[in-house]
């Protein structure tokens, strides 16, 4: 891989998982894939190839899944706000990464993207769009790319909406991909059985 963005790279990993684990005991981000790849190290990994660095933020007590993160080459925020849901995890993410002028938001239950997507992604940032979304067979997925333009907007997320009423009020820059891993999120184990058959 020769392309290296100048953005930064925000790994969201503080969900809980209640679809994949109701009882809350097993947490679907260190699910092994068939390469021996926790769920979570194969999605930051993908993501630090194209950015220098990707901050990554957990809940507080997940210490297993801090340590795969680390070994994955994330910065590590534990975030007590996270459990509000999707949008404080981002805006905590974006606020342990202040001196970055835009960011490349992943989730870390989305370990087939592919890197050429990722970097499609951050090329359109490096080239001057402030939002932007790759699209596979007119769906739009992740991961998502902000400009500094919108910081203060990340910044003042909150709740689990995520980041949804900025992509409905502001113009998108679309990248189209030949890349099915870019709708792909694992909420249970059949989706985990599914991926793996797949093996995209």
């Amino acid at each position: 891989m020769t392309y290296v963005s100048l953005a930064t790279g925000v790994l969201l990993a503080a969900g809980y998982g209640s679809r994949f684990d109701p009882d809350g005991i097993h947490n679907k981000l260190l699910a092994r894939l068939p390469e021996g790849k926790s769920v979570a190290h194969e999605a930051a990994h993908r993501l630090k190839l194209i950015v220098p660095r990707v901050v990554a933020v957990v809940r507080p007590g997940s210490d297993a899944l801090a340590r795969e993160l680390n070994d994955a080459g994330c910065d590590v925020v534990f975030s007590a706000a996270a459990g509000r849901g999707m949008g404080a995890s981002l805006a905590a993410g974006v606020e342990a990464c202040d001196d970055a002028e835009s960011w490349i938001v992943a989730l870390a239950d989305m370990p087939r993207i592919a890197t050429t997507t990722i970097e499609a992604v951050a090329s359109a940032l490096g080239g001057g769009a402030s939002l932007v979304a790759p699209f596979y067979r007119n769906q739009r997925g992740h991961p998502a790319g902000f400009g500094i333009a919108h910081r203060a907007a990340l910044l003042a997320l909150d709740g689990d909406a995520g980041a949804r009423a900025l992509f409905a009020a502001h113009t998108v820059t679309r990248v189209d991909v030949d890349d099915p891993g870019i709708l792909r999120d694992i909420d249970t184990p059949d989706d985990l059985r599914d991926l793996d058959s797949a093996h995209a």
